[in-house]
């Protein structure tokens, strides 16, 4: 059976862990003992059933009602299974939000009817667009607040649509939901006689998977290389294409050039890898392949280069200054860096143009920048093969930015 996984965001107090706990409670997903928890974590604050308390576990968050981390959880319909990522909408979590949206195939935006589009709607909207999520569906909720208004679902939805459609996310469907009543989540509603698309379970199932490269030029970057009698084991996660024994390959930075000797996975025999397995790799020469080298097909090499052209989101309270220590890691590779040129700053919730040709960046602000690396490192446009074209920034070991390469050479 398929899985896929999906983003729920959107702005604080919207209701995404609402939606994602009516949707466990409505599909059976919750053992009994779990179900008994939440209503006396409820009643103890003087609440009916507060289906937020299956994801907010901390204490701190029930105490403050804010998603603070991302959280997984697992569901089925008879078509597919689902692993739902749950991030957090507060200002001060958009970090975890990112690392939540960058391991998702879909997207779900979530928008208080009652409050309209706010600033983290725009935010975390235009992040999908910038980690090149295009499967999104939005769900209209708290539509019990106004009497399931059809004039005000479609006020709220005209607005919704003139911003995403301003950053290049075309939505599926717009969905009028009452999360906490369950209204169109399991189930189609009687209050909403005027909608007649899916209810939120429905549109979950007309979601594809992504497909893994696997026509793609082979790309296989070097996680590690463990030893073990004679024998020096690459191993790594095929990003595109497939490895197969007898492959002629070239290894960068280094250049060199060998064969393929043998493919290997645990208590498998194993003569071939595809795009998105986790495979082992020894080579018919002793070459040394070390962490951060990207094994490729000779003839159709990424880009090697120091200098990466990309738009970045800064994402720390410190702003960016050019005395900072940086350090870049794209797929397995890592070397220090320096942004050389911050070409636009821009309002990540407004998309205005701040500045240009500046030497600031603060919090929460995008940037298309120029970053200028110590060594060369091996590149691909995102939309070709994501993992080869997003990275993040690193200073005192601490994630300050991240971005995406959208033009290459």
């Amino acid at each position: 059976m398929d899985v896929l996984s999906f983003v729920i965001v959107g702005h604080v107090d919207h209701g995404k862990s609402t939606l994602i706990g009516r949707l466990l409670y409505d599909t059976e997903s919750l053992p009994p003992d779990k179900i008994e928890e939440i209503k006396k974590a409820s009643s103890g604050q003087g609440r009916r059933t507060e289906f937020a308390y299956l994801l907010d576990h901390l204490e701190e968050e029930r105490k403050q009602g804010i998603t603070i981390d991302t959280t997984q959880v697992f569901f089925k319909t008879p078509k597919r299974r689902y692993v739902i990522i749950d991030a957090p909408g507060h200002v001060e979590f958009v970090k975890n939000m990112i690392t939540g949206a960058s391991q998702a195939e879909a997207a779900v935006l979530i928008i208080d009817v009652v409050e309209g589009v706010k600033e983290q709607t725009r935010r975390h909207s235009y992040m999908l667009s910038l980690l090149g999520l295009n499967q999104v569906v939005v769900v209209l909720n708290k539509m019990d607040s106004v009497d399931f208004s059809q004039e005000r679902f479609e006020a709220v939805r005209k607005d919704a649509d003139e911003w995403l459609k301003s950053i290049n996310v075309e939505p599926m469907l717009y969905i009028p939901i009452s999360a906490i009543e369950g209204d169109n989540v399991t189930e189609s509603s009687a209050n909403t006689s005027w909608y007649n698309g899916p209810n939120f379970l429905e549109s979950l199932d007309t979601m594809q998977n992504k497909q893994p490269p696997e026509n793609k030029p082979m790309l296989f970057p070097i996680q590690d290389v463990y030893k073990i009698d004679d024998k020096r084991i690459n191993v790594g996660r095929v990003e595109a294409g497939v490895i197969s024994e007898g492959d002629e390959i070239k290894i960068l930075p280094t250049g060199e050039s060998t064969k393929v000797s043998a493919v290997e996975k645990f208590l498998e025999k194993r003569t071939q890898a595809i795009a998105s397995e986790s495979v082992g790799m020894t080579t018919t020469d002793s070459v040394f392949l070390d962490r951060g080298n990207i094994v490729c097909v000779p003839g159709s090499e990424p880009v090697l280069t120091d200098t990466v052209n990309a738009s970045m989101f800064w994402m720390t309270k410190r702003p960016f200054s050019s005395d900072m220590k940086l350090t870049i890691r794209c797929a397995t590779q890592e070397t220090s860096c320096r942004i050389e040129r911050i070409n636009k700053r821009i309002n990540s919730s407004t998309l205005e143009v701040i500045a240009e040709n500046s030497d600031v960046l603060e919090n929460l602000e995008v940037a298309q920048v120029t970053i200028k690396t110590k060594k060369p490192v091996a590149i691909k446009d995102f939309n070709d093969v994501q993992e080869l074209g997003r990275f993040v920034i690193v200073h005192d070991e601490n994630i300050c930015a991240g971005g995406i390469i959208t033009h290459v050479g």
